[in-house]
């Protein structure tokens, strides 16, 4: 019996016997095991979150419950649903189980469902096969399963097949057949990772709405903390193949008690600007005052209780001694947020935590996960841990008691981690001060007024026929000062990537202006957009399919130098300081790229950019593929090369946390036009159009208390289609604010575009009946 046996956690509705319940489950493939040892209950009704970085596992996991995995893969240990053994169980005793009793949410609903089969009858068929019902009753069912999750005219939709649905309706149809036969589990893989985030938004209110109707347990599978701490009771922590951690998602967020659960925390960036500080960190930052116990007069010292409270040594090069110790420095307490932050951990003598707004570095992780095939002797995070001893080296540590509530932790040092927070356990750079010059006096690096873009629609094999248009941009403006960063967002189809190439391009565009430094593109003849292309250079999403998998990473960083006329032995001399710069070593010059992490290889495509002195950095969704620990260290790295460069950044990203972490000044799109644009701390902070306000409410907080507690804004189906030309406002089809205005308004709304109009210092917005809104990033 392990650790785990001896600490189940009841569900809400007390402690009856689990649905499921994982015993010692192991997968290894080819004799390496993914998967070691993994112990897990479910009770009817509640939600499990499965979090940990890739290659943790927890996929795997949700597979082998199912028994879906490959034939090279083979399981051991329990697997008990309802008292019923999955492990080693037959495909036909499967067969009856699967869709029924247990069923799965597939990331990818478009490879999960049949290409050729209509949507309504392939919910059909899996009603049909575990009921003895008619096909007519089981088509009535299927239309009105995807009238429960929200798809739009279910009875026409349901002869519609996958490919005519969007994502999010073929996600919303993967739910209905989920739930078709009100099975006991609900396996959720990463059911909202390829969505936008509106749309994301409205998936896991649905999935959580038919969970909460079936009385389904669920198990929720993500990288996404946000999304954890706003759907989960409880949360398991995966690290190399293991659960590391496992508690209540109060405790788990607010409270860690395992090194790499509080790294991945202190990794992510946050929405509402804010982070919750404790330990010796607190006390530096914001003085004796500030920890006070809310309502209570008296201060409290932050330093009680700290990292070092559990009888350790503070860790060095940590942040509470370190360079890192400063970089909240000049920040206050923001008085009145998070009345919850104040909470202690199980132990009941954590100090009560500071919640501040701030922009400073995140937590990277140092290193790297290791293989399954040469994992470290004793804890698998310890080359990592600024933590670790050397009883932590020799020995794995068990999942043990670390706090009230069902609350382990498999970490000799989690007394600790009392009161500790990410910045007091590891090392975290400080953030350059900013060029502290007014916008107005900085030199203009771009500027894009009513850019315009369509693309023939056409039709025919042999002899194509235009038969419309799409218009993928449609008066597109943005501005960028030397030494600032624009961030440009919007949904899947809202023109941002062909904003981007059309600036690239340096070519005229098809109706309004590009400047870049001060020169129209139009006016360039080819000599002059040569020599003006090295002082633009892009980043691109994939770093792996942008580099040469044949060049070494010398002659990948020196290619633009090339381009421009180095010679050889010139860009040679370049590639030490290039790879220096983005925290390579000169050694690493001589390999190829598939020897490097994802996120050293996109170091690498920065050093490349880098190589010709740009002025502007064009960075196309440069951290969306990378993990969150590593997605930190390439941020912090952006903004130090920003200060130390003086550079200016166009960066994409549908990840508004991001956004809010990186960018000086964001521009929203939505169908091809800019919407509202700004400084980032004022449209984040009080945004005026519903369409950036339904924006930031979708973004998950990693905050349990904070995300459920926020005003949401859920907009009604996907954009209109691109090959429209709309009049009036093109946002009015799913604007929460048109559909309560009286007919005299809407007709304005109908007729007119809305002209951008500024709301307050740098901040405008297209809107007829701009209105702020309370409770969009943090609860009112």
């Amino acid at each position: 019996m392990t650790a785990l046996d001896h600490h189940r956690i009841a569900a809400p509705d007390g402690p009856a016997a689990p649905v499921l319940d994982v015993s010692g489950l192991r997968v290894a493939f080819d004799g390496v095991e993914a998967v070691r040892g993994v112990d897990l209950t479910l009770r009817r009704g509640e939600v499990l979150g499965l979090v940990g970085e890739s290659g943790s596992g927890k996929s795997t996991v949700a597979l082998a419950i199912l028994g879906l995995l490959p034939a090279t893969a083979t399981a051991a240990g329990s697997v008990l649903l309802g008292g019923e053994q999955l492990v080693g169980a037959g495909d036909a005793a499967l067969s009856r189980l699967r869709g029924s009793r247990i069923a799965m949410v597939f990331q990818d609903p478009l490879s999960a469902f049949t290409p050729v089969y209509r949507i309504g009858d392939q919910i059909a068929e899996a009603i049909r096969a575990h009921r003895d019902v008619s096909r007519a009753a089981a088509r009535q069912r299927a239309v009105e399963l995807l009238d429960l999750v929200g798809i739009p005219e279910p009875r026409a939709r349901a002869d519609a097949f996958p490919h005519e649905f969007s994502g999010g309706m073929r996600q919303r149809a993967m739910i209905a057949m989920a739930v078709a036969n009100d099975p006991d589990v609900i396996l959720a893989d990463e059911p909202t990772t390829a969505l936008d985030v509106t749309i994301q938004a409205q998936v896991l209110d649905v999935l959580r709405t038919a969970q909460r109707e079936t009385g389904a347990a669920m198990l929720l599978v993500s990288h996404d903390l946000g999304v954890i701490a706003g759907q989960a009771d409880r949360v398991a922590v995966m690290y190399a193949g293991r659960v590391v951690e496992t508690a209540p998602v109060e405790a788990l967020f607010t409270a860690p008690r395992m090194p790499y659960t509080l790294a991945l925390i202190g990794a992510v960036p946050r929405l509402d600007g804010l982070e919750v500080v404790t330990g010796q960190e607190a006390q530096a930052a914001a003085g004796p005052e500030a920890v006070a116990e809310p309502g209570s007069p008296e201060g409290g010292s932050a330093s009680e209780g700290g990292p070092t409270s559990g009888g350790g040594s503070a860790p060095q090069g940590g942040a509470a001694s370190g360079e890192g110790a400063a970089s909240g420095e000049g920040v206050t307490a923001d008085e009145g947020s998070a009345p919850d932050a104040g909470s202690t951990s199980g132990d009941g003598d954590a100090p009560v935590p500071v919640v501040r707004t701030t922009r400073r570095a995140l937590v990277p992780i140092p290193g790297a996960p290791p293989s399954p095939g040469a994992l470290p002797a004793g804890c698998a995070f310890a080359p990592r841990c600024p933590l670790a001893e050397d009883a932590c080296r020799q020995a794995e540590p068990a999942l043990t008691q670390a706090g009230d509530g069902g609350h382990l932790a498999a970490c000799l040092r989690s007394d600790a981690l009392v009161g500790a927070a990410p910045a007091d356990v590891f090392p975290v750079p400080r953030l350059p001060e900013p060029a502290r010059v007014e916008r107005a006096e900085r030199e203009q690096v771009l500027r894009v007024e009513g850019l315009t873009k369509t693309f023939p629609l056409l039709k025919g094999v042999a002899f194509k026929r235009r038969v419309g248009s799409v218009y993928a941009v449609d008066g597109v403006d943005l501005d960028i000062r030397r030494g600032e960063t624009l961030a440009l967002v919007g949904e899947s189809g809202s023109g941002k990537s062909t904003t981007l190439f059309e600036i690239l391009g340096m070519t005229a565009p098809e109706s309004g202006t590009v400047e870049l430094l001060g020169t129209s593109v139009s006016e360039l003849t080819k000599r002059q957009v040569a020599a003006l292309r090295s002082r633009v250079q892009i980043v691109f999403q994939d770093p792996m399919a942008s580099l040469d998998p044949r060049m070494t990473v010398g002659d990948i960083v020196t290619e633009p130098l090339r381009a421009q006329g180095a010679s050889r032995a010139e860009a040679a001399r370049a590639v030490p300081e290039l790879l220096r710069q983005v925290g390579l070593e000169a050694a690493h010059a001589e390999r190829f790229p598939h020897e490097f992490s994802g996120g050293q290889r996109q170091r690498v495509g920065i050093a490349r950019a880098l190589s010709v002195s740009p002025d502007l950095l064009v960075l196309d969704e440069p951290v969306s593929a990378l993990d969150v620990s590593v997605q930190a260290g390439v941020l912090n790295l952006l903004h130090r090369l920003k200060a130390e460069l003086g550079l200016s950044y166009l960066f994409v990203s549908h990840d508004l946390s991001v956004v809010r972490n990186i960018a000086d000044r964001v521009s929203v799109v939505y169908l091809g036009r800019t919407v509202e644009a700004g400084d980032v701390e004022r449209v984040f902070g009080h945004a005026r159009h519903p369409y950036t306000q339904a924006l930031l409410s979708a973004v998950p907080l990693p905050d349990p208390v904070a995300e459920r507690r926020r005003a949401r804004v859920l907009l009604a189906g996907d954009p209109p289609s691109p090959t429209t030309r709309h009049t009036g406002c093109r946002f009015r089809s799913r604007c929460p604010v048109y559909a309560a205005l009286p007919e005299a308004d809407r007709a304005r709304c109908r007729d007119e575009v809305p002209a951008a109009l500024p709301q307050a210092a740098d901040h405008v917005t297209a809107c007829h009946f701009p209105r702020e809104r309370e409770g969009i990033t943090a609860p009112a």
